[in-house]
């Protein structure tokens, strides 16, 4: 074995974005307590990415290498985000020498500003309830006057690219690993990039054998990371849905509660949404093998998922 396989194998890593680079695929795991005869959960976890902690550090990564590449760096950067977003690029751009200003919607999670704060971006609270294409486009208008560079991950191609190459192919690769074939893959519904690539790959790989379900918040619910289609997110127009979920808040942090009691994974809410949502399905689908989508972990909304768990009682472990 090489020298470069070795330190490979035992995790040893020349620089802070090896991490990222080498540390896929992320984990694929099995979630024992939802599996019954004729039915398998898997659940794919993308807090294990070393940033932000979520599935954003992948496009992250490939929309600022790709624009320093084309020579397109500059001191600072202008990006609209909810959080993760923020967080891995706050992140990278100390690695690559930038600074960011975020601007974020109206009350953002306390915790997110101060992920921030230490990471040393700045911080524009801004009064939109969330990110929507006014929001965005005023972000990069501003950008363009002040001379900053703005991602635009809600339109730039190297956000679904590199979900294609990386996310969507691990999921491909790691279920056929175990002889498995995915029949329906739920994920997330935010700027589109992985659940249209996931829709892209499992389409060229299994035909329209896979059916892939969409969740997204509830009219009167912000869950951090996910969006409602009227936002109009860039990719989703070319991926063909199978169900759409609405799935409240609340909803959310109790799949968050019963993900941490059956399984013992902190997940974030927008985890928790996608677990509320396969409950909904296989109530309808019943036996098959479901493919969940975690894309962040619990660590910055423990106070309001620990809100709602108060809010329902729910004091014992489930069984």
């Amino acid at each position: 074995m090489t020298d470069e396989l070795l330190n490979k194998a035992l995790r040893v890593y020349p620089d802070t974005l090896s991490l990222l680079k080498e540390g896929w695929p992320t984990p694929l795991v099995r979630l024992r307590s939802e599996c019954r005869e004729g039915r398998e959960v898997w659940a794919k976890l993308e807090f294990y990415n070393p940033f932000s902690r979520s599935v954003k550090d992948r496009p992250v990564w490939n929309m600022l290498s790709k624009a320093i590449e084309a020579g397109l760096k500059k001191p600072v950067v202008y990006e609209a985000t909810s959080g993760n977003v923020g967080i891995a690029l706050a992140a990278l751009c100390n690695i690559f020498g930038s600074r960011l200003r975020a601007f974020l919607p109206r009350s953002p999670p306390p915790v997110t500003v101060k992920l921030l704060e230490i990471l040393g971006a700045e911080i524009v609270e801004t009064q939109y309830e969330s990110i929507t294409p006014e929001f965005w486009r005023r972000v990069a208008e501003l950008a363009e006057k002040e001379g900053a560079l703005n991602l635009n991950q809600f339109e730039n191609d190297a956000n679904p690219e590199i979900h294609y190459e990386t996310l969507a192919r691990e999921l491909v690769e790691q279920l056929e690993a175990v002889g498995r074939k995915p029949d329906y893959v739920l994920a997330g519904v935010g700027t589109s990039g992985h659940i249209y690539a996931i829709y892209k790959r499992l389409k060229e790989r299994y035909g329209g054998s896979v059916k892939v379900v969409g969740v997204q918040p509830d009219p009167s619910s912000r869950i951090p990371g996910i969006k409602r289609i009227e936002t109009g997110p860039k990719w989703l127009k070319q991926t063909e849905l199978y169900m759409l979920f609405d799935i409240s808040f609340e909803e959310a942090a109790l799949g968050v509660i019963e993900v941490a009691r059956r399984e013992g994974l902190l997940v974030g809410l927008s985890s928790g949404a996608v677990y509320w949502a396969y409950k909904r399905l296989v109530e309808r689908e019943g036996s098959g093998t479901y493919v969940l989508v975690f894309p962040d972990d619990i660590f910055k909304y423990v106070d309001s998922v620990h809100g709602v768990l108060h809010r329902a009682s729910i004091f014992k472990a489930q069984p």
